[in-house]
């Protein structure tokens, strides 16, 4: 073979982006480089299921319907040693039994009664004057009688039960955000077809628009239960 037939480029292995005029939409990554997926959704799918199980979780340490929720008692922050600065969940060191408009705290030991009933009595949000046990016969006992829901304070959690759910609607907008520049930055980089980024926003805004519509459904319900409280 002569020189000059070395450097022939045989058409059947020339690459279709070395033809003249030749145009291409889609430019695929370079051998090594992982291929993104504009229809893998599950970023945005976990981001709404967090904004929905952060908006429960926040619904839920409310009061609904007159009903007190122990776990505001649980996780007040104790100083159980006034030697030391470190604090532990009120759960750690006593444990709470609702029982009707009353709360009994059964504590551990006898030394940290007085701080329990001295991290109750000074939490501003709660508002709540633990007692000892009336009968006396259990000095590890307090007693919280749970007094029952003004207007006031009925509208008061209304608000908060609200603001909860704007959080949560922000939240999703924000995972809707996030998705949307993945799939703007795939369209800039040329690494997905046109058609399928088109099909995969509107994929997007399917499971954005079923978040928002549970969103909405979770918050309503709880606003109606403390309404109505």
């Amino acid at each position: 073979m002569s020189p000059r037939q070395k450097h022939i480029r045989p058409f059947s292995t020339t690459p279709p982006l070395h033809k003249k005029g030749a145009k291409a939409s889609f430019s695929p990554p370079s051998k090594g480089t992982p291929i993104d997926d504009p229809y893998d959704l599950t970023t945005l799918e976990a981001d709404i299921a967090t904004a929905l199980e952060r908006l429960k979780n926040d619904l839920s340490k409310l009061r609904a319907g007159g009903r007190f929720n122990p776990e505001v008692l649980e996780n007040l922050r104790v100083q159980p040693d006034k030697k030391s600065t470190q604090t532990v969940k009120l759960n750690d060191l006593a444990q709470v039994i609702p029982k009707g408009r009353t709360v009994q705290i059964l504590v551990g030991e006898l030394d940290h009664v007085k701080p329990i009933a001295t991290a109750i009595q000074s939490s501003p949000t709660l508002s709540l004057t633990p007692q000892p046990d009336p009968t006396g016969a259990n000095p590890l006992l307090l007693i919280i009688n749970i007094p029952p829901p003004t207007a006031e304070s009925r509208k008061a959690v209304v608000a908060e039960a609200t603001k909860a759910g704007e959080k949560a609607s922000t939240a999703v907008r924000d995972a809707r955000g996030k998705q949307q520049k993945k799939l703007r930055e795939m369209q800039k980089t040329r690494s997905a077809l046109p058609d399928d980024l088109k099909k995969a926003g509107t994929a997007m805004e399917k499971v954005v628009e079923k978040g928002t519509t549970e969103v909405k459904r979770v918050a309503e319900g709880a606003r109606k239960v403390l309404e109505g409280g």
